[in-house]
């Protein structure tokens, strides 16, 4: 069996990660940290929950260890994009925990909040610095980052990113900088917009791949509703009336619907907080801090929060709709059965979502279990071919035409910079559009999962 001490890290950051209680390296971890201790760039295919987060946090801190520099003000040795503020903030801490006794120098520049203490850190200068494309930008642009002293490049949750309309901005900024630096690229999923920039990024890379791409985790015991439309609230808080959920995550796919669900949910007497890229970044703190130390039995999200969500014990994953784009569906999920436990995904699918779940079906290559909670009337009406096509086609009834759009045209959550709108993009029914970390409350388990 692999140890880390067999990866070559140096023993101070053996030293961190014994005192964290991690011993063995997961599997990504074990094939990458050897190819970055050797300098070389990366392509690495992986899911959120796999380790990657340790898997470059560690070459990186182990550079700094070899060698020990102040860094210039406006400047960054490392700097590591990310696609969502609390992804962000998660890798942020999982570099301070692995580097605990080595005290790097570490910032986080996101949007949502004032620029002035992220100039005031910058003109430090860091030795990380965890960054969204849209901010950093800014920075960037008033002189206030100088990207031309960096060192090593990560890009992690690359697809995710490509997802929000962030592939321009992170193109403006690899131009500013060095030629020269080490490249580390991650990605759940390969799509040729990702492959292309890959291409253009790394010089020769190593490539590593540790879990097929759209896999659901197997720990995961997944189901499916089959309701009417306007049963779900109704079949939601019947769920919630399970003791066995003790931490749930509620998947919406609009901002405004999460604040509904969450607000039903409230009302019902299950305490829920809903969070989003409307939320404030304190607001978002609050509700993420609630939900870990179980002040807050659910939390209801959206698309933009499913990979950046990092929280211990979550039961279960409810998708009160499911999501326009398959892909999501794999990493809503993964929001449970983290650190080697179980969990339960609970999808509530209506007519008008049955494109979508067998869209889901096959891009996981599995049928998913279902149950048929819809009335005798919409059972009866689903039995009839024509009448259901007549309807879809006149615009109204099940709705399968306006599913097949979503699909072609999918609402997206996160912005060209965030709460902002990609330019060009039109905003549909008066909706604005769309690693696994280690911090304060990572998994207990024998490995860093960051």
């Amino acid at each position: 069996m692999t140890t880390f001490s067999d990866l070559g890290l140096p023993e101070i950051l053996l030293r961190a990660l014994s005192s964290e209680g991690y011993e063995t390296p997961t599997s990504i971890q074990a094939q990458a940290i050897p190819h970055l201790l050797q300098g070389r760039d990366l392509l690495g295919i992986a899911q959120t929950g796999t380790g990657k987060t340790a898997a470059f946090a560690l070459p990186i801190l182990e550079r700094f260890a070899a060698e020990r520099r102040r860094p210039a003000p406006f400047t960054a040795r490392a700097l590591v994009l990310a696609p969502t503020r609390e992804l962000a903030a998660q890798i942020a801490d999982s570099f301070r925990a692995y580097g605990q006794f080595l005290r790097p120098s570490v910032g986080v520049i996101v949007g949502g909040v004032s620029h002035r203490p992220q100039i005031d850190m910058l003109a430090r200068g860091l030795d990380v610095l965890v960054a969204t494309p849209g901010r950093l930008l800014d920075h960037i642009a008033s002189g206030r980052f100088k990207p031309g002293f960096t060192e090593v490049l990560v890009l992690d949750e690359a697809d995710h990113m490509l997802d929000l309309g962030f592939i321009v901005p992170i193109r403006q900024i690899v131009a500013k900088l060095p030629k020269n630096r080490q490249t580390l690229l991650f990605s759940a999923t390969m799509p040729k917009e990702i492959a292309g920039l890959a291409q253009d990024m790394l010089n020769a890379p190593a490539q590593v791949s540790v879990t097929p791409v759209a896999t659901t985790a197997e720990r995961v015991d997944q189901h499916v509703y089959l309701v009417d439309g306007g049963a779900k609230r109704d079949i939601l808080i019947e769920l919630m009336s399970d003791a066995a959920i003790s931490r749930a995550i509620v998947f919406t796919r609009t901002k405004r619907g999460a604040d509904r669900v969450a607000q039903h949910l409230d009302a019902a007497g299950v305490g829920a907080e809903a969070i989003h890229g409307n939320k404030s970044q304190s607001q978002r703190i609050r509700a993420l801090d609630s939900f870990r130390k179980g002040r807050t039995r659910v939390l209801v999200a959206t698309d933009i929060a499913a990979r950046g969500i990092d929280v211990d014990g979550v039961t279960h994953v409810v998708n009160f709709e499911l999501p326009e784009v398959p892909e999501a569906y794999v990493h809503r999920i993964g929001r449970t059965a983290r650190g080697g436990a179980s969990g339960r995904a609970i999808s509530l699918c209506d007519n008008g979502e049955r494109p979508l779940l067998r869209q889901i079906e096959k891009l996981t290559r599995q049928s998913i279990p279902s149950t048929d909670r819809r009335s005798a009337d919409q059972r009866h009406d689903d039995a009839q071919p024509a009448r259901r096509v007549n309807r879809g086609n006149g615009g109204g009834g099940n709705g399968h035409g306006a599913a097949r759009n979503a699909q072609k045209h999918p609402r997206r959550e996160g912005p060209h910079r965030e709460g902002q709108r990609p330019s060009g993009q039109r905003p549909a029914n008066g909706q604005k559009r769309r690693a696994h970390g280690g911090g304060s409350n990572r998994p207990q388990a024998s490995r860093p999962q960051g």
